[in-house]
């Protein structure tokens, strides 16, 4: 995509995750299933020497996320899900939806401590709510369609904003076709390359109207009475 003024491009590639052995991500502990005040924000559970569990990426990632301002999710279908390594991130992002800020209120990790904070009543914040969103997911032959539907619906249920909807995209590169081939099929396709620009323009202008403080989303000031 061409350089848009105002707006700086931090790419992630998850993939590094399968090439450099000393990048992890942890999986998630699901401290959220016994009190969401358990879950920090950021994610507390890692390092923990003790188990070996050191050299944890989202130590990295949380900061980044907190950064952007706009979010654009390009990835391919395994297996009718998302990849491995997309998924370990989305885990750990659960603390961003209802995560405790100040994990000494729990004195670390006390679980009778977490649930009467949620007891008494937690406001479940969302941490990265108002960031806008695109997403493309690509296969070759099914599952596409679910992919997209999964990661907007995670974005959406985060508070983040879908930017139109031009900015969600799902998509086959070829259909039953060999994989030694995909990327001259992928080539031979600039309708594709027209999606992705669409989409990642479509972000750009969303987070222009949310930088502004013109844009309000139709439901500002609802509260969901059905709180987690």
């Amino acid at each position: 995509m061409l350089a848009q003024a105002g707006f700086e491009v931090d790419l992630l590639e998850l993939s590094h995750l399968a090439d450099e052995p000393w990048k992890v991500i942890h999986p998630c502990k699901a401290c959220v299933s016994t009190s969401m005040p358990l879950c920090h924000w950021p994610c507390s559970c890692y390092p923990n020497h003790a188990m070996g569990q050191t050299n944890d990426w989202m130590a990295e990632l949380y900061p980044r996320w907190v950064a952007a301002h706009g979010v654009f999710v390009l990835c391919p279908v395994h297996w009718y899900q998302a990849p491995a390594s997309l998924k370990l991130m989305i885990d750990r992002l659960v603390c961003a939806d209802g995560g405790n800020p100040d994990p000494t209120t729990t004195r670390g990790k006390d679980p009778a401590a977490a649930k009467a904070i949620e007891l008494a009543g937690w406001p479940y914040p969302r941490h990265l709510a108002g960031r806008a969103f695109a997403v493309l997911a690509h296969g070759d032959s099914q599952g596409h369609e679910g992919v997209r539907e999964a990661l907007t619906e995670w974005l959406s249920s985060i508070g983040m904003i879908q930017a139109g909807a031009s900015a969600v995209v799902d998509t086959l590169i070829g259909y039953w076709e060999p994989y030694a081939t995909s990327h001259d099929k992928l080539d031979a396709e600039p309708e594709i390359f027209i999606l992705v620009e669409n989409a990642a323009k479509s972000l750009v202008n969303m987070v222009r109207a949310i930088r502004s403080g013109a844009y309000r989303a139709p439901d500002a000031g609802l509260r969901n009475p059905r709180q987690k």
